[in-house]
C-alpha cells in the first residue's frame, strides 16, 4: 500500500513540475515576453525581477536543471531561483510533514521560528543589516515565511530578497571598513566592544554601523598585535633554550591595516563573486552552488524550527557527508583551507595523489586550477572554498592542474584523481605500559580512538562484501589486542559526534554479546528493540568508555547500553552532549526520478527518538560519567543539545525485558571509590593544576560581556589567558581528526583509572572469563532475519 502511494505521489510531482513549466509559459506569452528572454542584468539588479533562466530536463540523467539563455551572461548578481529550486523546496516541504517525528504542519508559528533562525544563520552577531531591514521583511514575511514553499510561483522570493539584500549590506559595509582603515586608532581610550549576543541590536543608523564596525576593525589591530607580541615570546624562549628556530613562530611582516584589507575585500569578493570568471560553465557551476547555499540555508531554517538535525544538503553537502561517514572519495586527497583569499594545503592524505606526486606540501597555496590536460587555468583567488573544492574533486583517473604558489615559486602540479582512503580519520589503537601486577609485569592498557561512526554507504548500496565500516576495523584490532595479551581495553570516543546507527549496534555486540543495543520510538508507534543478531563477544575483559559534551548521538548509544548493562566504566565530561534523535537520508531526487543520478542533493530528517535498554533517552541530559575529570569541554557553552535552539523533547519508555548480565561490572561503591582515587592524583597533578586555573579563566572571560579596546588592559587580559597556552595548544591537537594517541597528562590519569578498575574489581571478587573472545553460532533464522534488519538501517544514522 505504501508503495503505491509513493508511485502515485511522483506521479503528481511530475504533473505539477510540468503543469508549472505550462503556466510559467502561458505567463510570459501573455506578457509580451518571450519564452526564452535575454539575460542581460541591468545597470541596477532588481531583486524582484523575474528569473532570467528557463528550466529543462536532461533526458540523459533525469536531472532538472537551469541552462542559461545566453552564452555571453557573465553577471552573477542578483542570485534569483529557478524551477529546480522551486522543486527542490517543495520536495523538502513535503517529506518534512509526512515523515518528521513531530508530525507537524508547516503554519505561522514555524513561519515566525524560521524566519528568526535565517537571519540568524546570516547575520549572527548583527553586523550587516540594518535595523530599517529587518522590520522590512517582518513585516513582509515573517508570519508566511515557511509556507511560501508550497506556491507554485514566487515560493522562494523571501529566502532570495533577504538574501540578496544581505549581499547588498556586505558591499556597504566593506566600503566602511576601506574608509575605518585609513583612520588613525587611538588605542589608549577606554573603549569597549559587546561580546554577548544577546545585548547586539541590528543598527539603525549608516553612523551607528560605521562606528560597530570601527571598534571591531580595532579589535582586528589588537589581535593581530596579539599574536604577534605572543610569536615574538616563543621566539626569545627558543632562543634562550638554543633550540632551532620553528617557522611557525616566523614574525608577520606584512602592515596589519594592509593585511585587514585584504581579507575583507577578499570576503566580499567570495560572497558577491566578483571573479572575473571567464568559462561560462564555471561561471554557471559557481552561480548555482551559490544559489544552493541560499536554499540550503533557507531549508534548513523551516527545518530548525521544528529540531535542530534535521535539515537541507545541497549536492555538494551531501557529497562531503558521505565522504566523512564513508572515510573515502574520489579526488587528490588534500585537505584545504581558506586564508586571506588563498585556498591553503593544510594536510595531505597518506598514499593519496597528492602526496604521491612529491610536488605539494602543506601550507602551499592553490591559485589556480584546470581540468584535463589542456582546460584553462581558471584563477581561483577569493574564490569560496566550497567552490575550490568542487573544482578540484573528481572521477577516479581524471586529470587536474593545479597552479601553486610553493616557497616563493610557482608551478604547475599536473595529478590524476584517485580513490583516496582517509586513514587518518579512522579508528586507530596503541599499547601503553603502567604499573605493576602481582607477577611484576606492567599492566597493558589497550586505547582505540574512535573519531565516529563511520560506514562506507556508497560501497555498501554497491553490495561490496569489503566494505570499510567501524566494526570490521575494531574488530580487527581486538584480534591484536589479545594476541598482545592486553589487560584493559579503553575506547576514547571524546571527540564522536555520531554516524550510522547500524554500527552503534554492532559496535556494542562486540562488547556484550546479544542483547537489546537501542531502543527507537516514533512519536506515536510502540518502541522498536535494536538487538545485534550475532550472539559472539569479542571483547570479554575490562572495559572503559572515555566520552566528553562531543561524545554526541551514536556515541551516547553505545555508552548508554554500556552503562546500562553494567558493562564498563564511563569516564570523562560530567555528560555527553546529549542527542537522542536518529535521523534518515532520502535523496530528493529520487521522489522524481527513482533509480537516476541527480543533483537535487537530501533531506536529513529526524524521524526518532532513541532510548537506552532501561527505556532512558539521551536526549537534552547525556549519558553521565561515573568518574568525572577536569575537561575544558566540560565547562564549553553552547555545544551541548540543550545549548541549540529547538531541540526536541523524549519522555522515559518502558524498559526492555534484558536484565543487566551478570557478573555486573560497575557498582555505585566502585565508581565511588575510582572517583577518590582519581581526586586525589589531579589534585597533586601539575598538568592539571594548570587545566583547572585555564577552566576558571575561561568562565570569567565568558561572563563577561564586553571586552576592552584599551591595548595595555587588552594585553593583560591575553598574558593572564595565555600563560600556559602550550598546554592548552597539545589538547586543541588532540581534538583534531588525524591526531596521533599520545601519553598526555590525561591519558595517563585514564590509565591509571583503567588500573585502578581493576584492582577494585578484584577486590570485590569481580572477575572476567578467562576466554577474551567468545565465538558462538548464529541461529539460521537469526541469521536472515540479522541480515534483513542490516539492510534495513543502511540509510540510518545518528548524528
Amino acid at each position: 500500500m505504501k508503495t503505491y502511494f509513493d508511485q502515485t505521489f511522483r506521479t503528481l510531482l511530475c504533473l505539477i513540475f510540468i503543469s508549472t513549466l505550462f503556466h510559467a509559459a502561458c505567463q510570459r506569452e501573455s506578457s509580451g515576453q518571450p519564452i526564452t528572454p535575454p539575460i542581460t542584468q541591468p545597470d541596477t539588479p532588481n531583486p524582484n525581477a523575474a528569473s532570467p533562466t528557463t528550466a529543462d530536463v536532461d533526458g540523459a540523467n533525469g536531472e532538472l536543471r537551469d541552462k542559461p539563455n545566453k552564452p555571453d551572461d557573465i553577471s552573477p548578481l542578483p542570485l534569483v531561483p529557478g524551477i529546480r529550486e522551486q522543486t527542490i523546496a517543495r520536495l523538502f516541504v513535503n517529506q518534512l510533514e509526512r515523515h518528521h517525528i513531530s508530525q507537524r504542519k508547516i503554519d505561522d508559528a514555524i513561519s515566525k521560528e524560521a524566519f528568526r533562525i535565517y537571519l540568524k544563520s546570516l547575520d549572527p552577531f548583527k553586523m550587516y543589516f540594518y535595523q530599517s531591514d529587518v522590520d522590512e521583511f517582518t513585516q513582509k514575511y515573517e508570519a508566511r515565511f515557511a509556507e511560501y514553499t508550497k506556491q507554485r510561483r514566487n515560493s522562494l522570493t523571501p529566502a532570495f530578497e533577504i538574501y540578496n539584500r544581505y549581499l547588498d549590506r556586505i558591499k556597504e559595509r566593506i566600503d566602511m571598513v576601506t574608509k575605518i582603515l585609513e583612520i588613525k586608532h587611538d588605542f589608549t581610550v577606554d573603549e569597549e566592544i559587546i561580546r554577548d549576543k544577546d545585548l547586539m541590536q541590528w543598527a539603525k543608523t549608516p553612523d551607528e554601523a560605521f562606528d560597530r564596525w570601527r571598534k571591531r576593525i580595532k579589535d582586528d589591530l589588537l589581535d593581530i598585535k596579539g599574536k604577534e607580541r605572543e610569536k615574538e615570546k616563543e621566539r626569545e624562549k627558543e632562543k634562550a633554550e638554543n633550540k632551532e628556530p620553528s617557522k611557525k613562530y616566523d614574525a608577520d611582516t606584512r602592515n596589519p591595516l594592509d593585511r585587514l584589507r585584504k581579507r575583507y575585500t577578499s570576503f566580499r569578493k567570495r560572497m558577491l563573486l566578483e571573479n572575473h570568471i571567464t568559462d561560462k560553465e564555471l561561471l554557471d557551476k559557481v552561480k548555482q552552488n551559490a544559489n544552493d547555499e541560499v536554499l540550503e540555508q533557507y531549508l534548513s531554517a523551516i527545518s530548525g524550527a521544528l529540531d535542530p538535525h534535521t535539515s537541507y544538503m545541497s549536492d555538494s553537502t551531501l557529497k562531503s557527508f558521505e565522504v566523512a561517514i564513508g572515510k573515502n572519495i574520489e579526488g587528490i586527497g588534500a585537505t584545504l583551507t581558506s586564508e586571506d583569499g588563498y585556498t591553503v594545503i593544510k594536510a595531505l592524505s597518506k598514499g593519496g595523489p597528492a602526496e604521491k606526486s612529491g610536488e605539494l606540501k602543506v601550507d602551499d597555496k592553490i591559485v589556480a586550477v584546470g581540468q584535463g590536460e589542456e582546460g584553462n587555468l581558471e584563477d581561483i583567488i577569493d574564490f569560496k572554498l566550497s567552490d575550490v573544492v568542487s573544482l578540484i574533486r573528481g572521477v577516479k583517473g581524471s586529470v587536474v592542474r593545479l597552479e601553486v604558489q610553493s616557497g616563493g615559486t610557482t608551478k604547475i602540479v599536473r595529478i590524476v584523481r584517485d580513490k583516496v582512503d582517509l586513514k587518518d580519520q579512522v579508528a586507530k589503537s596503541e599499547i601503553f605500559e603502567i604499573g605493576k601486577k602481582n607477577d611484576g609485569k606492567p599492566y597493558k592498557i589497550g586505547v582505540i580512538d574512535l573519531p565516529d561512526f563511520y560506514l562506507d554507504m556508497d560501497a555498501i548500496r554497491k553490495g561490496d562484501p569489503n566494505a570499510r565500516s567501524t566494526t570490521t576495523d575494531i574488530k580487527k584490532i581486538l584480534t591484536e589486542f589479545i594476541s598482545s595479551d592486553v589487560d584493559v581495553v579503553l575506547l576514547d570516543l571524546r571527540r564522536n559526534g555520531g554516524g550510522s546507527l547500524m554500527e552503534a549496534i554492532q559496535l556494542t555486540g562486540l562488547f556484550i554479546g546479544t542483547g537489546t543495543t537501542v531502543q527507537t520510538k516514533e512519536e506515536s508507534t510502540r518502541p522498536q528493540l535494536r538487538d545485534d543478531p550475532d550472539p559472539s563477544c569479542e571483547w570479554t575483559g575490562a572495559l572503559v568508555v572515555v566520552t566528553s559534551k562531543f561524545s554526541a548521538s551514536a556515541s551516547e548509544i553505545f555508552a548508554g547500553a554500556i552503562r546500562d548493562y553494567k558493562r564498563g566504566l564511563i569516564v570523562g565530561d560530567s555528560r555527553t552532549h546529549g542527542k537522542g534523535t536518529v535521523q534518515q537520508m532520502k535523496h530528493l531526487g529520487e521522489e522524481l526520478f527513482p533509480g537516476r543520478p541527480n543533483d537535487f542533493g537530501a533531506i536529513k530528517i529526524t524521524i526518532q527518538g532513541f532510548y537506552s535498554p532501561e527505556g532512558i533517552s539521551p536526549q537534552r541530559e547525556g549519558v553521565a560519567a561515573d568518574v568525572v575529570l577536569p575537561s575544558l569541554s566540560d565547562v564549553l557553552d553552547g555545544i551541548c543539545e540543550s545549548d541549540l535552539d529547538n531541540p526536541l523533547t523524549l519522555t522515559k519508555i518502558p524498559a526492555t525485558t534484558n536484565p543487566a548480565k551478570e557478573p555486573v561490572y560497575v557498582k555505585p561503591e566502585i565508581s565511588k571509590k575510582l572517583q577518590e582515587l582519581s581526586n586525589a592524583r589531579v589534585k597533586n597533578d601539575k598538568e592539571f593544576k594548570i587545566l583547572i586555573e585555564q577552566i576558571e579563566n575561561y568562565k570569567i572571560r565568558q561572563a563577561r560581556k564586553y571586552s576592552t579596546l584599551n591595548e595595555e588592559k587588552f594585553f593583560a587580559e591575553m598574558d593572564k589567558l595565555n600563560e600556559h597556552v602550550d598546554e592548552l595548544e597539545e589538547l586543541r591537537k588532540g581534538l583534531e581528526d588525524d591526531a596521533p594517541i599520545k601519553r598526555t597528562f590525561y591519558m595517563n590519569e585514564l590509565l591509571n583509572i583503567s588500573v585502578d578498575y581493576i584492582n577494585q574489581l578484584e577486590k570485590a571478587g569481580i572477575t572476567f572469563p578467562v576466554e577474551r573472545k567468545i565465538k558462538r553460532q548464529r541461529p539460521p533464522l537469526n541469521f536472515l532475519f540479522g541480515n534483513l534488519y542490516r539492510a534495513s538501517l543502511k540509510i540510518h544514522l545518528s548524528r
